[in-house]
């Protein structure tokens, strides 16, 4: 299953070796490694760089280290939602400028708005419809810029689920569970521009319930284009 390392990635290469196992099935969820020292013997490294690539495994969610007798390092179920960790992180980060995220979400929430306006049926815009009466009435009640973002963000992530593309619905979350750090920075929290957003939204909506892909696309473009103007 396994190989010796090379001498200049040591660590780095037992990870990439175990993680490729776990990833092609060569390694089940439940399964136990090798005891430490068999693992050692396999790969040709010290104890401290083996301990460290399964810490780095560990950290990825792609094993568990149980301590104790009949412990060991336990393969865990790989879940769409592990695979997204690092989005997540990279988003609640801030790692990337504002103008690539803007750039990025464009792209793919284009595509979303257009996908879920060619698929839509009369209960996703139903239930658009009343997301977006939540929307509304956060700014009727003066409920605040916290309450209109989670409305905001219930409407992206349900054009994601109408498209049917678990991928865009992991990519979704990932983005609009982590995104506030960018909004305090980059959104105004004025009322007039919250009106403006939930206009845009409006005009979203409206285009998925036509069922008009281009112009729900475009409607998905202008609104995200607004961020950090």
């Amino acid at each position: 299953m396994f190989e010796q390392v090379k001498q200049t990635r040591v660590y780095q290469d037992v990870v990439e070796q175990i993680e490729e196992a776990i990833l092609n099935g060569t390694l089940t969820t439940g399964e136990k490694l090798p005891a430490e020292r068999e693992l050692k013997e396999t790969f040709s490294v010290s104890r401290g760089a083996l301990r460290e690539a399964l810490r780095v495994l560990e950290q990825k969610r792609l094993i568990d280290i149980q301590l104790g007798a009949g412990g060991g390092a336990i393969v865990r179920e790989v879940t769409p939602e592990v695979m997204m960790d690092g989005l997540s992180l990279l988003v609640r980060s801030q790692k990337v400028p504002l103008e690539s995220l803007k750039e990025f979400r464009m792209d793919i929430e284009g595509n979303i708005a257009r996908l879920a306006a060619e698929r839509a049926n009369a209960e996703d815009v139903a239930r658009l419809q009343a997301i977006l009466g939540l929307a509304k009435a956060s700014l009727d009640n003066q409920e605040g810029w916290e309450a209109y973002v989670q409305a905001d963000a219930q409407v992206h992530m349900t054009l994601a689920r109408i498209t049917g593309n678990t991928i865009y619905e992991y990519i979704q979350t990932a983005i609009h569970e982590n995104i506030n750090r960018y909004y305090a920075e980059f959104l105004e929290h004025d009322e007039s521009v919250l009106c403006d957003h939930y206009q845009d939204l409006c005009n979203i909506v409206n285009a998925v319930a036509d069922g008009d892909g281009e112009r729900a696309c475009d409607q998905m473009r202008l609104h995200l284009n607004r961020l950090g103007k």
